[in-house]
């Protein structure tokens, strides 16, 4: 399973990989990940930067609110955000294989 809700809040398991041309959900990394990609190379925190930027926009919450649970240096991460109207749809939709 690649998400746990809790209350307000969902556990997020993400396989970020960097370098990538632009920011984008790219579905299921097997079944237990959601794949993005990101436009920012791996250095000095640079992919994380532009991950919590990505996913502050895609699922409408303050970067601040955005936390890693574990992760934060290595691909596969698990983090912790506001349960969103916007993360619901997409959770439905990647559970659907839409």
């Amino acid at each position: 399973m690649f998400y746990k809700i809790e209350g307000d809040y969902a556990t997020l398991k993400i396989k970020a990989q960097p370098n990538a041309s632009k920011s984008e959900l790219a579905g299921l990394y097997g079944e237990d990940a959601i794949k993005i990609r990101v436009a920012a190379p791996a250095v000095e925190g640079a992919a994380n930067k532009e991950l919590i930027k990505f996913l502050s926009k895609k699922f409408k919450v303050a970067k601040s609110s955005i936390e890693f649970v574990n992760g934060h240096s290595s691909k596969i991460k698990l983090i912790k955000l506001e349960l969103t109207k916007q993360l619901k749809d997409v959770i439905e939709d990647l559970e659907s294989g839409r």
